[in-house]
């Protein structure tokens, strides 16, 4: 691959951090599942994939969120098509509280993680509205705002929910806390 080529994925794979993370944590637990013994039984599977989908999709990705809008604010709001704001502080505060949450969500019990997927879940289906809005009413096609920013927006917090379900409807033996609320 020659440099140019190299730069150009580099740069998407850092400018798209959120789906990096989710196809990292798809990764890592399909890596976690390749030493468990056969045949996986779903609820490992669920269990799997909601751990990690907890710690990278939410819990290494708001606190880089976090530093972009924080520290980076000017270069966020070119992505996103916008002027820069002091909301953007407010916003990456917000993400790093989540991040945190999704770091001990990895391990925690069911209950706090149904807990911790409500904020990024709502958070982006907020966003994916707030995109659509801009989209039609401002005319703002930015890659921040409809690139794969909006499906992801989307698409993610759906996975999660499937993710959450199949942990809650298929327990691993000897769980405690299988209760939501």
């Amino acid at each position: 691959m020659d440099d140019s080529k190299f730069s150009s994925a580099l740069i998407f794979v850092i400018g798209n951090y959120f789906v990096t993370f989710f196809i990292i944590a798809l990764i890592a637990a399909g890596i976690s599942l390749l030493n468990k013994p056969k045949p996986l039984r779903i609820g490992e599977a669920g269990e799997a994939f909601f751990s990690y989908y907890l710690l990278f999709a939410i819990g290494i990705n708001n606190p880089i969120n976090f530093i972009f809008h924080v520290f980076f604010g000017d270069i966020a709001a070119k992505f996103i098509g916008w002027e820069n704001s002091s909301f953007q502080a407010e916003v990456g505060f917000a993400s790093l509280g989540v991040g945190i949450a999704g770091v001990i969500a990895f391990r925690a019990s069911l209950p706090f993680r149904f807990a911790t997927l409500i904020p990024p879940s709502a958070f982006s289906f907020g966003a994916a509205g707030g995109h659509i809005y801009q989209m039609i009413a401002a005319h703002n096609f930015s890659p921040g705002n409809v690139g794969l920013v909006l499906p992801i927006d989307i698409l993610v917090p759906v996975i999660g929910f499937v993710f959450l379900w199949l942990s809650y409807k298929h327990p691993r033996s000897g769980t405690a806390n299988r209760n939501l609320i």
